[in-house]
């Protein structure tokens, strides 16, 4: 069942947006982008943000753009695809108090799926982001999408995300992110 994302909520992960990776994404400034939004967004409006880095040695680090979107948001190395199965994550989610999590990144069938799959078996509510997730091959995004939607993950865009959060137009939250999503987030 959908319900609205609640800023209060929530806490976006973001899986693996990484140097080496996102080299062999089609769409990898459009992902880029709407994660930074959506971190950006997050820090704004107070919601927790944690990164996961995939094997960093192998894969680089965060991509610059979006390591600098990120401020102080934890960046945590993993070994296992999924984020669910990596104890140091799973205890800073926990941590957070949020009960939803918001997910974006890649790959959307890799990575994205096993985390969104994990902590649904934890009991946590999933959002994955469609526009803010890549596969180096659509097809592989789209069966990605279609089997989180019924395994019970909502699966969202990131405009949807950011009215969610702010949930009425006027506030100074408002007028400070509705900028960025018209015009895209400041160089």
């Amino acid at each position: 069942m959908s319900k609205l994302l609640r800023r209060d909520d929530c806490l976006l992960l973001l899986v693996d947006v990484q140097e080496r990776l996102a080299a062999a994404m089609p769409e990898r400034e459009q992902v880029i982008g709407r994660c930074r939004l959506l971190a950006e967004a997050a820090r704004r409006l107070a919601v927790p943000v944690i990164a996961s880095e995939q094997y960093p040695k192998g894969l680089g680090p965060t991509v610059p753009g979006l390591a600098a979107s990120l401020g102080n948001a934890p960046r945590l190395e993993k070994l296992s695809f999924s984020c669910a199965l990596d104890p140091a994550i799973v205890e800073a989610v926990r941590a957070s108090g949020r009960r939803t999590l918001v997910l974006g990144g890649m790959e959307a069938h890799v990575c994205v799926l096993q985390t969104a799959l994990g902590f649904r078996a934890l009991g946590a509510e999933v959002a994955v982001v469609a526009d803010a997730v890549a596969s180096r091959r659509e097809e592989s995004r789209i069966l990605a999408l279609e089997r989180l939607r019924e395994a019970g993950c909502q699966v969202v865009d990131c405009e949807m995300v950011l009215f969610e959060w702010l949930e009425r137009a006027g506030t100074p939250e408002f007028k400070a992110i509705s900028p960025w999503i018209r015009d895209g987030l400041p160089p």
